[in-house]
């Protein structure tokens, strides 16, 4: 990666091996989306892996994004696109609400236009979400929560998609926790085939910890270097690959068994393993 880049603040702009542009963080070194880019990146776990495009065009409500993690906005604006390119008379509405404490990554995606070429088409979007913290146009709003996520959960609507995509729970741990996935478990719709939520780490952890939650889990596409990552669910049969035995044996033979940011205790062990994810009759 190129060194002397352009920096905001903690950030600062990378080349990747493949030549694509992505953001670093100065302090902690992690790079986002650093196996494909950005771009592929986004779109093969956050808009073909839960068939957006798909869910769009049956009607009903506008479809809710939680986009935990806005970043440069790579995720939001692949989602915003799908819908985009639909068209406002064939899809229903989309609703993206973006939660992010630092926008420097987006003010440096949105400088480099050659390396973000994909962010151009709702450069005005963007703009407006930072300096208004809302955009709208037929059929697609965007809304900003700026600041700590885990305080500004509460009073948005309940999501039917969540894409979760903050800092690697070594750089950003508190975003990991149990008490924080829980609280992306409750802004999550019930009714209907209930929520997904997508994240990109396959750890035996996050796992745990979505489990302990209350989420149903399950194995998500591969991308770039990641063999797996995470797909999670309100209701267990709109996963595609639930985990099941197999994961639970290795599980339990596991050096990693407890969840992010706490032992696991007796009790956090009972309730894995009483966890409705086991019922296979």
């Amino acid at each position: 990666m190129e060194t002397g880049n352009p920096r905001d603040g903690d950030f600062e702009l990378v080349t990747l091996r493949n030549g694509a542009r992505a953001v670093r963080h100065l302090g902690h070194g992690e790079v986002m989306h650093p196996a494909t880019g950005p771009w592929e990146e986004a779109r093969r776990l956050y808009v073909e892996q839960p068939r957006l495009a798909e869910r769009l065009r049956t009607s009903g409500e506008p479809l809710v994004i939680h986009d935990v993690g806005l970043g440069a906005a790579t995720n939001a604006v692949a989602a915003l696109t799908c819908a985009r390119e639909l068209g406002a008379e064939r899809r229903r509405g989309l609703e993206v609400v973006s939660f992010e404490v630092d926008l420097a990554p987006l003010r440096l995606a949105l400088a480099d236009a050659a390396g973000f070429p994909f962010l151009q088409p709702f450069r005005e979007a963007a703009e407006a979400l930072m300096r208004d913290g809302a955009w709208e146009e037929a059929g697609l709003r965007w809304r900003l929560h700026l600041g700590d996520a885990r305080g500004r959960m509460e009073g948005v609507p309940r999501a039917d998609l969540v894409f979760f995509d903050p800092f690697s729970p070594a750089s950003n741990p508190e975003m990991w926790t149990e008490e924080v996935l829980a609280r992306v478990r409750a802004g999550c719709r019930e009714d209907g085939e209930g929520a997904l939520l997508m994240t990109y780490s396959a750890a035996t952890p996050t796992r745990v910890t979505l489990l302990l939650a209350g989420f149903y889990v399950g194995a998500g596409v591969s991308t770039g270097t990641k063999g797996e990552t995470t797909v999670a669910a309100t209701c267990r049969a709109t996963l595609g690959s639930p985990l099941g035995e197999r994961w639970l044996e290795r599980w339990r033979r596991s050096s990693s068994r407890a969840p992010h940011g706490q032992p696991l205790t007796p009790e956090a062990e009972a309730r894995v393993l009483a966890h409705p994810q086991w019922s296979w009759g």
